[in-house]
């Protein structure tokens, strides 16, 4: 299903979010990884983007789920899931991830963001009018405000590369 326009701000946040799950995981496939350059890398991403992203799906899009029994379970799940993951930001800010809290880290992140995705947003979608959708987007514009609308780079010790 094409994504809502009301929706889409988060959407791209989570692009990001899943680009970093993405060369993190295969940097982990690829072998060793140095975690306190990727820890580095999750603490600016949390601070320029997610924080401000959690509260903002906290605030406006998980209270427009309420009546709906089966959003509500989502949406419970998904609370329970932030506060994992703002564990694992903690712990990244820290530097106290090794490899085995950088693989949980790209597992909790990118299934959180696909519940989301599939399944939170497909049924606000389904289940909201075009003026409550739109209701949802007006909150999100304000409260997205802080976020950084810059794309997040990998930085020169993250980026993966190819063994010679």
């Amino acid at each position: 299903m094409l994504r809502d326009k009301n929706l889409v701000p988060l959407s791209h946040q989570h692009q990001h979010a899943l680009a970093l799950c993405v060369r993190l995981d295969r940097a982990l496939l690829a072998g060793e990884v140095d975690p306190v350059p990727w820890q580095a890398e999750i603490q600016q991403i949390v601070e320029q983007e997610i924080m401000i992203h959690f509260a903002a799906e906290e605030k406006e899009v998980f209270p427009a789920a309420k009546g709906d029994p089966e959003l509500e379970t989502v949406v419970e799940e998904l609370i329970e899931e932030h506060g994992v993951l703002r564990a694992l930001f903690a712990r990244a800010m820290h530097r106290t991830l090794d490899t085995a809290g950088l693989k949980a880290f790209v597992a909790t992140l990118s299934q959180h963001i696909r519940k989301e995705e599939r399944q939170l947003f497909e049924g606000l979608q389904q289940r909201l009018s075009p003026e409550q959708m739109a209701s949802i987007g007006k909150g999100l514009q304000q409260a997205l405000a802080d976020a950084s609308s810059a794309c997040i780079l990998p930085n020169e010790a993250t980026r993966l590369r190819a063994k010679s």
